[in-house]
């Protein structure tokens, strides 16, 4: 999964902000990565978050492994640990309200059927970005990204 999406294209040359992919491991995995501690990983670092895959039980525990081992090496700290909640992104049966409440604020509706037939990681990208207060601007740019707007 090297997949960058384009309301993320301001950032992804240098990776000096944390992608929606290495974000959806860190939900996947459980660590909790604040930005400094991304920012203190030199730029391959932050290129192997990226291309290691994340998906099977051992590729998780080999990324969350890797990842406390990255920023304890940087910082002298380990990383906060991140509940592993119930991965809605994985459900294509009900739309979060969370994305329902912001996609009527910009003035669009996304069907089940639109929902369904999103990749997990767009699903999770909207998530994400339907909570979050300081990036709520992509918001829009996504939904059009993604072809529901």
């Amino acid at each position: 999964m090297a997949d960058f999406f384009q309301f993320e294209a301001d950032f992804v040359d240098t990776l000096r902000c944390i992608p929606m992919q290495v974000r959806y491991k860190l939900d996947t995995c459980g660590i909790k990565l604040k930005l400094p501690h991304w920012n203190q990983f030199n730029v391959s670092e932050r290129q192997q978050l990226v291309e290691m895959p994340c998906t099977t039980a051992a590729e998780i525990q080999a990324y969350r492994s890797r990842l406390q081992q990255m920023v304890q090496v940087h910082t002298g700290e380990l990383p906060a640990d991140l509940l592993v909640e119930s991965h809605p992104w994985l459900e294509a049966k009900a739309i979060p309200e969370s994305v329902q409440t912001q996609a009527e604020s910009v003035g669009c509706s996304i069907s089940l059927t639109e929902w369904a037939n999103l990749s997990p990681l767009q699903r999770f990208a909207l998530i994400k970005l339907s909570r979050s207060q300081h990036e709520n601007k992509n918001f829009l740019p996504a939904l059009q990204e993604f072809g529901l707007a």
